[in-house]
């Protein structure tokens, strides 16, 4: 079952939490993604930061396919358009937090899950219903392990 990004939805989660929370949401755009209407002058190693709080824009839409707003740059008013795969990356200006996007080939569908046989525990796999031992304080070291 191919099933839509989600992006769009991470996008719009993020940017409630990060005004429900009094924060000042920042978006983080590719200007050169296909579809994007953005002022060139102020595109920087090919992205561009918007400031999309609901008190420094107008006109505010974010959908599955596009986010659009209008906003002042330089005191100039500027209609902004862009496809929801060029947005990079949403974080709060006061603290950084949010999230960064995977980059987004726009001509690219994405790929089907494997198919193939279910995976199935056999009991030595299966977890144990009893709590894991402690380690004693202090003598233990973090890990990781390859699980396959």
């Amino acid at each position: 079952m191919k099933m839509r990004s989600n992006r769009p939805y991470l996008l719009r989660a993020f940017f409630d939490w990060i005004v429900d929370n009094d924060c000042t949401p920042y978006i983080v755009v590719n200007a050169h993604y296909p579809g994007v209407e953005v002022p060139q002058d102020f595109v920087t190693d090919g992205q561009i930061v918007l400031n999309i709080a609901p008190r420094a824009v107008s006109s505010f839409e974010m959908n599955n396919e596009y986010l659009q707003l209008s906003t002042r740059f330089s005191g100039m008013p500027i209609d902004i358009h862009l496809p929801v795969g060029a947005v990079m990356g949403i974080y709060t200006q006061e603290n950084g937090q949010g999230m960064v996007f995977e980059p987004e080939d726009p001509d690219e569908t994405p790929p089907e899950p494997p198919k193939g046989p279910k995976m199935v525990l056999t009991d030595a796999e299966k977890p144990s219903k009893k709590p894991p031992k402690k380690p004693p304080a202090g003598k233990s070291k973090p890990s990781l392990r390859v699980v396959k």
